[in-house]
């Protein structure tokens, strides 16, 4: 069986072919600037690289256009589209609506709802999806949503001290997400240390950044909230904030509320603390060259990870291993450094030398002397969504 993971942006699309019979990933790619006048479609199968540029004015003639491209005589790696039993999408939110599902009308309607909470991420995704059942309405499209992983958080760690009712009514609880990550990274880390009652502290770090807690492969605490803005600052995105200030800013900063949220979404985290970027290698040169404004939120996205990591440490009653992925986890020795600095005495202890030289491989980077294990694991959140689609498959047969 073969399955097409989606993970969709505004106006890109990029994909990843699976052969599930032995999960071997046949072939990737992206498609950018869709609606442009001109958008590059590239697509790499095996060692073969293939970029063309072609108009792609909506995200139905993208899927189309990596068909296309995967169905090459000459260099794809299908003999025809239909081989593709369904498409997989790495969604984020809905309203009452989680863990895993085929895309319907209501589904859509749910994500939907929560347009004006998740900005960024649902109205592409609304807008792709109600394309591709239009136009391609021979391929199941299959719904895993990043909440999912966190359904089994208990509820001292899931509810806000805000009245009931809108718990109840409105879904406004801490719904964690980048549930395929810390999923994955759940599982692989028991793989790789052949238990499967581990504590995990499941660091993903990024342009959008969570911890999660993980006791015995079930999530018990996340990070983010009710909206992906939450928790740890973001490369954009505002992470925690005191809403009784909204009221006092809008006064000072005389804007509408609408603008406001924008801002909050789009120009606060790391690029609105530094000045420089949301790009933490670009703030870390502005660091390293003496910008102290940068250093600043260096050292903030620094302590917001400890924060949360200690609130798992708390929770788990200690940890058996601390793993860092996402780009930032995977690649940035320093601010892993940073994260565990000083917690020797709770016998989290890294390797200082060999933490230098991890970069987006599984390494471990403990010390011999500490008691809990430091990994950095690259995750694979679009074979978490592949197998998830294959499932859901598997119980509508």
């Amino acid at each position: 069986m073969k399955v097409l993971v989606a993970n969709l942006g505004s106006t890109s699309f990029k994909y990843s072919l699976y052969d599930m019979d032995g999960e071997k990933l046949l072939g990737k790619g992206r498609v950018e600037r869709i609606g442009e006048p001109l958008s590059p479609c590239t697509v790499q199968i095996g060692d073969r690289k293939q970029e063309i540029t072609v108009p792609v004015p909506d995200h139905a003639v993208a899927v189309r256009q990596c068909l296309a491209q995967l169905t090459d005589p000459a260099s794809g790696c299908l003999k025809d589209a239909s081989e593709v039993a369904a498409i997989g999408f790495k969604a984020v939110h809905a309203a009452d609506c989680s863990g895993v599902q085929f895309v319907t009308p209501e589904v859509l309607r749910a994500m939907e709802e929560l347009n004006d909470v998740m900005p960024a991420h649902n109205p592409p995704y609304v807008r792709a999806m109600r394309q591709l059942a239009e136009k391609l309405p021979e391929i199941p499209l299959v719904a895993a949503f990043e909440t999912g992983f966190h359904q089994t958080i208990p509820d001292r760690n899931r509810y806000y001290g805000v009245p009931w009712e809108w718990a109840e009514k409105y879904s406004v609880v801490r719904w964690g997400f980048h549930g395929a990550s810390h999923r994955y990274i759940s599982m692989r880390t028991a793989e790789l240390l052949g238990r499967d009652d581990l504590r995990i502290i499941s660091c993903h770090l990024g342009g959008s950044s969570s911890i999660c807690a993980v006791n015995a492969g079930k999530s018990v605490a996340a990070s983010m909230g009710t909206s992906s803005q939450t928790g740890l600052f973001h490369n954009n995105r505002v992470g925690d904030f005191d809403p009784f200030m909204i009221p006092y800013l809008l006064k000072k900063l005389g804007l509408s509320l609408e603008d406001f949220l924008t801002l909050l979404a789009t120009k606060s985290g790391l690029l609105g603390l530094s000045g420089v970027s949301g790009d933490l290698r670009d703030v870390t040169e502005a660091s390293q060259n003496g910008n102290k404004q940068a250093e600043r939120a260096v050292q903030v996205f620094i302590g917001d990870i400890r924060k949360y990591i200690g609130a798992s440490l708390v929770e788990l009653g200690g940890a058996d291993v601390i793993v860092f992925t996402g780009g930032i986890g995977e690649y940035q020795p320093d601010i892993r450094k940073g994260a565990v600095r000083k917690l020797e005495t709770l016998g989290i202890e890294l390797n200082e030398a060999v933490n230098e030289k991890a970069f987006g491989s599984e390494t471990p980077i403990h010390s011999p002397r500490s008691r809990t294990q430091i990994w950095v694991i690259p995750a694979n959140e679009e074979i978490i969504v592949a197998r998830q689609t294959v499932a859901k498959l598997s119980e509508k047969k």
